[in-house]
């Protein structure tokens, strides 16, 4: 069923993983994959402005469908293949309308923390202030005590009791973070969601490969 479809990857991109947890929940498995490297520049190669003109990744094809978009791939999937794997859509409309609120909101966890991560990468030296770190890093701050919050009172998952979409999207952001050195013992809320779902088969079975090793990036954020 899935030898249709084909997904080209990098290692560590929260974007690509929610897409491989979501195949994985839907059951697809036997997709066309390739791992490619950023460092490398292997985004940019030809192979991939095919799918995606803008050399980015995931570049990801369903037949003759593009779905570049990760949340756009998943929300399509979820849709396509809705009685097959994990339902990860509530019948409560309370329940589906924080889902889909809580998906779009990781947008701006994901935009604030890689604003702090990849200032120096993204604005020429002359141009750098201290001023704009601190700001950066203040915003990312007030984004992740909002989520802290968000999961005060949950249940193990984002929106109700069972593992969705929400999850699929935004727990890719959450691990990000914690990847570059948020102190667990500061947002025990954010923590706890994290190590309760790490395990999980979807997840674990996509873990981004190069994760598995240390690297510098593990204090970046350990002042948030």
């Amino acid at each position: 069923m899935a030898q249709d479809m084909t997904l080209l990857w990098g290692s560590g991109s929260p974007p690509c993983w929610r897409v491989m947890i979501m195949l994985d929940e839907k059951e697809l498995k036997g997709y066309n994959q390739k791992l490619l490297s950023f460092e490398k520049g292997e985004h940019k190669s030809q192979e991939v402005l095919d799918i995606n003109p803008r050399g980015q990744l995931p570049a990801f094809k369903i037949k003759d469908y593009i779905l570049n978009e990760s949340y756009a791939a998943c929300i399509f999937l979820e849709i396509q293949y809705k009685s097959q794997g994990t339902k990860l859509t509530p019948d409560c409309p309370m329940e589906l309308a924080l889902m889909y609120q809580r998906m779009f909101e990781g947008f701006s966890l994901l935009q604030k923390t890689g604003q702090v991560l990849y200032y120096d990468y993204n604005v020429p030296e002359n141009e750098r202030h201290e001023s704009a770190r601190t700001r950066n890093k203040e915003a990312l701050t007030t984004e992740v005590k909002l989520w802290e919050g968000y999961l005060a009172s949950s249940s193990g998952f984002l929106t109700g009791k069972t593992f969705s979409l929400s999850d699929v999207t935004v727990f890719p952001n959450i691990a990000y973070l914690f990847r570059s050195g948020l102190c667990e013992k500061r947002y025990p809320n954010l923590a706890k969601y994290y190590n309760g779902l790490k395990d999980r088969p979807s997840i674990k079975a996509n873990w981004p490969p190069h994760w598995k090793e240390s690297c510098e990036c593990q204090v970046l954020l350990k002042d948030i």
